[in-house]
């Protein structure tokens, strides 16, 4: 196109706005009140059409607006919701920058915290920076009880802890079968991101979810879910490492294959409460205490988990290692070394190691 071509065609553009706004100023005048009254209602979105205005904001906006990405929404619903939060200035505008980017913009689901009246640059930039992101974390640890779970994910994920307890009452609400009366054992072990505003029970779902997922992978039956937490629950409980955890679950399936009955320390303490008090030996009246879960009591695993395992638990349950064990102690707490043996007589001789120890050591709850 010549440079006479190109000036004809702006003098013809220019024209045709004169005409237009000639035209709109016209009826407007004839309308009096009622012209004034739509034009403070309509003339923006008019301006715009035109082409009078234009159809972003410039700058870095001001203020904070919190938007929220869910899954499953694409480009266009995104530009819908930043100019329905006066993020942006139109819908139009953003989805067009959208449609510029190569690669295409992958939008991860979440809140996001940004500003009013940003250009869609600022906008689209914003989104992408992960310091935008609003993430609540809850780091959940191998081993806690279900009330020393939800304390973590009340703190976490910025949930009143009365309202984790209640959702928590009710297990067959998170899909658990009848009969099982608490959450204890399936509370999965993990760190989580929350989005704000996360109610409890969605909460819950979330760590209940991962832990019937992680047993699936192991390929544990869901009739046989609940004795395998519970026993889990006791190796997590009574391994003083990780490398042990085979060791320790051998020595129980031994103690249940010939009848003896587990006399485990750490379920005639949560029977009574004494699960976190910090002291290394069972109190008498823990080991006396005619509960369903004290072990010293009754035969065979307890009635149910005294913890929530992890994966490493769960795979030594399935797959112990081979050995005779019967008894282990810790003998070190500080590093956490255990001994293994076939005899009693063995057995206490290492205990007496362990009295050594504490007392060297009464930091320790010796």
């Amino acid at each position: 196109m010549s440079r006479t071509d190109k000036e004809a065609k702006k003098r013809r553009r220019r024209k045709r706005w004169i005409v237009s706004l000639s035209v709109l100023l016209a009826l407007l005048l004839a309308l009096g009140g009622t012209g004034v009254y739509l034009w403070s209602v309509y003339g923006e979105r008019v301006a715009l059409a035109l082409g009078w205005a234009s159809n972003d904001y410039e700058g870095e906006g001001h203020g904070e607006v919190v938007v929220t990405i869910t899954s499953g929404e694409i480009g266009e619903d995104i530009a819908v919701t930043l100019a329905e939060a006066g993020v942006v200035k139109t819908s139009q505008a953003f989805y067009e920058l959208l449609l510029e980017q190569d690669p295409a913009v992958d939008f991860h689901p979440g809140a996001y915290r940004l500003r009013a009246e940003m250009s869609s640059a600022a906008a689209l930039a914003a989104l992408l920076d992960p310091e935008s992101r609003m993430q609540l974390t809850a780091m959940i640890p191998e081993g806690r009880t279900v009330e020393q779970t939800l304390e973590l994910v009340a703190d976490g994920a910025d949930i009143a802890l009365d309202e984790l307890l209640a959702a928590a009452a009710d297990p067959q609400s998170f899909g658990l079968p009848e009969g099982i009366t608490s959450l204890e054992g399936w509370l999965h072990p993990a760190t989580y991101e929350f989005e704000p505003e996360t109610s409890a029970h969605d909460a819950i779902a979330k760590l209940v979810h991962y832990q019937v997922l992680m047993l699936d992978e192991l390929g544990v039956a869901e009739a046989d879910r609940q004795r395998v937490l519970t026993f889990a629950s006791i190796v997590q409980r009574e391994a003083g490492m990780a490398e042990d955890f085979g060791r320790v679950s051998r020595g129980i399936h031994n103690r249940l294959e010939i009848g003896m009955r587990l006399e485990m320390d750490s379920t005639a303490q949560y029977g009574v409460g004494q699960h976190d008090d910090g002291d290394v030996w069972s109190s008498g009246a823990a080991l006396g205490d005619d509960n369903p879960w004290n072990t010293y009591v009754h035969e065979g695993l307890p009635v149910g988990p005294i913890a929530n395992p992890g994966r490493d638990a769960v795979q030594a349950v399935l797959t112990p290692t081979d050995g005779p064990w019967l008894y282990f102690v810790a003998v070190n707490l500080e590093t956490g070394e255990s001994r293994f043996n076939e005899t009693l007589d063995a057995h206490e001789a290492d205990i007496e190691v362990l009295h050594e120890w504490c007392a060297a050591h009464p930091e320790y709850g010796c």
